[in-house]
């Protein structure tokens, strides 16, 4: 982390705060239900301006929706596979919402935190994934319960 950190912002000095910024309170009342208080947290993401567009794009996309890598990447002009790459990369997962972008086939692919985090927070928001799905496509198990957000 501290490497990844240091490639982003430079040289910079860590400070234990317990709720800086109201962040972390922010984010406990999204986990809680209040799902609108993640747009109301700002963010500077950093990054190139290719990835800042993607990060961007990716606050625009509505609670309760999902797009495709495809999508998010015809609406910025570029190609799905940059779009990927930039999204694993998302400096600040839930508030940058990369888990609402999801295959062109409705399957969930590509989330940093695990595929069974992606799925919860898309149920979270209120997702019918089932919706999304036919009947050839692929899921993570059902097993992974709303309540095992962070179970490994």
């Amino acid at each position: 982390m501290q490497r990844l950190l240091t490639g982003r912002l430079g040289n910079f000095v860590r400070k234990a705060e317990s709720d800086p910024y109201g962040f972390s309170s922010n984010v406990r009342a999204y986990l809680n239900g209040d799902l609108t208080i993640i747009d109301t947290i700002p963010v500077d993401t950093g990054g190139t301006p290719f990835q800042q567009a993607v990060w961007n794009a990716l606050r625009e996309i509505p609670l309760g929706t999902v797009t495709t890598y495809g999508a998010l990447a015809k609406k910025i002009g570029s190609v799905a596979r940059a779009v990927g790459n930039t999204n694993s990369l998302n400096p600040v997962g839930i508030v940058v919402p990369c888990h609402r972008v999801i295959g062109a086939d409705g399957t969930l692919t590509g989330y940093a935190g695990g595929l069974h985090r992606k799925e919860w927070l898309l149920r979270h928001e209120g997702v019918n994934l089932e919706a999304l799905t036919t009947p050839k496509t692929k899921r993570p198990a059902e097993s992974h319960r709303q309540g095992a957000l962070f179970e490994t």
